[in-house]
């Protein structure tokens, strides 16, 4: 299940637009900022029915 999530880039402070597969659980990975170009650590969390998207700088 795929789900479009906006954003703000812990970088730049742009709004960016993500895709996230809610299917595969509790996920964590690193996509650049399609503005900055950036590296932000993207922290999804899912139960399967309530999920949670946190963004951070690379960094923290």
């Amino acid at each position: 299940m795929l789900e479009s999530q906006l954003y703000q880039c812990p970088y730049c402070g742009e709004q960016a637009e993500a895709l996230l597969d809610l299917s595969g659980g509790d996920q964590q990975y690193v996509e650049d900022c399609p503005v900055c170009c950036r590296p932000a650590v993207f922290d999804l969390s899912t139960d399967g029915q309530v999920w949670q998207l946190q963004v951070r700088r690379e960094d923290d």
